[in-house]
């Protein structure tokens, strides 16, 4: 059988990330989590601004992968990688099962020879951008773990290698997305020491990103993973006209709260007039969509809608409009600042007319209006749904949740929030 050439790449660290813009591609929307893992992997620094090419062989060390290659297959017409279940994925892993597809490629459960256990390969698409965008990734990846190195807040690259021209980034696998575990569990909400040990996690992760100068730009429960899959089932109380022969009565929870953040591929370093797009929709700050520039604070916000979900089940924000998304936000934390208003860029000033925002009179439709109306206040939502705390958590909220991003809470300030003080804190 012919020797096939993997490439397997070297360990180089830089001083300090390159700064760069985002990519301008689409920012993905919402996808399978990535399983991802603790241990620093052999990971190259490669420019962040220059394209990926089959001629840098000097920076390479040529393998050579052995015990049956499967056949050479041609991607699908998106550029996927084509396999089947048992193949080889280089000598080292062996395809197990699919475990996800997004934007991005696929996510494949496989087993590692050399480790002796089974782990989570992100297969990127055979494309120029997506190539690309996965070796800025590997950089925010092993820039990351060369901070924290017990891998406590951030997932860490274990290993990557560039197979059949996709690039393959390996990872320990892991528990379900926060939105995977909420979907299993009909959407049913999180006890309240739950999301406040989840939420102290993710402000952590975020605060330790921006002391890098790093902003995430893509925070949102399915880029949240559980690091167990274990849970408990437990009566749900809020059903308790149900019987408890009926599997509905009870809910899963999760017998640890242990998280890690994962999918860096757009994240940005800190620069000047960051102006495009970025977030996915529902957990998307008001200043990205009035064009008035972001910074740290859009992670800030999506951290409060995340909160919030959490202790409803349901996304806070649930529209693919932003005239709707706007008026949504209206309704549950009140009108706009005019200050902001009078700044938007040209391409939000259609949402605006004489100083405020235009609804309901330009809504799309009646559905859009009544999907707006039936939202309470901030507070009478979260008062729904927390039996004990919900003072802190409201305003805690309030403050990630203020329109104006230089009055938000940093995640440093939210961390000291009376929310998070030891006296609240249960062993989960």
């Amino acid at each position: 059988m012919e020797m096939e050439h993997v490439t397997i790449i070297p360990i180089t660290h830089l001083d300090r990330p390159r700064k760069r813009p985002r990519f301008g591609w689409d920012v993905p929307q919402a996808q399978v989590g990535i399983f991802c893992g603790q241990e620093v992997g052999n990971v190259a620094s490669y420019a962040s601004s220059g394209a990926i090419s089959d001629h840098t062989s000097s920076l390479f060390f040529k393998g050579v992968a052995q015990n049956g290659s499967p056949p050479w297959r041609e991607d699908d017409k998106d550029g996927h990688y084509m396999f089947a279940l048992g193949d080889n994925l280089t000598s080292r892993y062996k395809i197990h099962s699919k475990m996800g597809e997004g934007t991005f490629g696929q996510v494949l459960e496989c087993w590692d020879r050399e480790r002796k256990e089974m782990v989570a390969i992100k297969i990127v698409r055979g494309i120029k951008k997506y190539r690309e965008a996965a070796m800025i990734e590997i950089e925010v990846l092993q820039q990351l773990g060369k901070h924290d190195k017990d891998g406590n807040r951030c997932v860490q690259i274990r290993n990557w290698f560039d197979y059949r021209n996709h690039i393959c980034i390996v990872f320990e696998k892991l528990g379900p997305s926060l939105y995977d575990f909420l979907r299993k569990n009909n959407y049913r909400s999180f006890p309240i020491d739950l999301v406040r040990e989840i939420g102290r996690q993710l402000l952590e992760c975020v605060a330790f990103m921006h002391d890098l100068h790093m902003i995430h730009t893509d925070l949102k429960p399915e880029n949240i993973l559980l690091v167990s899959s274990d849970y408990v089932k437990v009566p749900d109380y809020k059903n308790s006209t149900r019987s408890p022969k009926d599997s509905s009565y009870y809910k899963r929870v999760p017998k640890s709260s242990a998280i890690k953040v994962i999918d860096f591929g757009s994240t940005t370093y800190e620069r000047q007039d960051q102006n495009y797009i970025v977030s996915t929709r529902h957990y998307r700050a008001p200043e990205v969509i009035l064009g008035l520039g972001w910074s740290y604070p859009c992670d800030v916000w999506s951290v409060g809608c995340i909160l919030v979900e959490l202790c409803t089940g349901e996304a806070l924000f649930q529209t693919h409009e932003n005239l709707e998304h706007l008026a949504m936000m209206e309704r549950v934390l009140g009108p706009l600042p005019q200050h902001m208003l009078k700044r938007v860029d040209r391409h939000a000033e259609k949402y605006f007319r004489r100083g405020r925002l235009d609804w309901p009179e330009g809504a799309a439709s009646r559905e859009s209006i009544k999907a707006v109306s039936k939202l309470p206040r901030l507070q009478n939502l979260v008062m729904q749904h927390v039996d004990h705390s919900a003072g802190d958590l409201i305003h805690l909220l309030q403050g990630l949740l203020r329109y104006d991003p230089l009055d938000r809470l940093t995640a440093r300030e939210a961390l000291r929030h009376t929310f998070f003080a030891r006296d609240h804190l249960r062993m989960l």
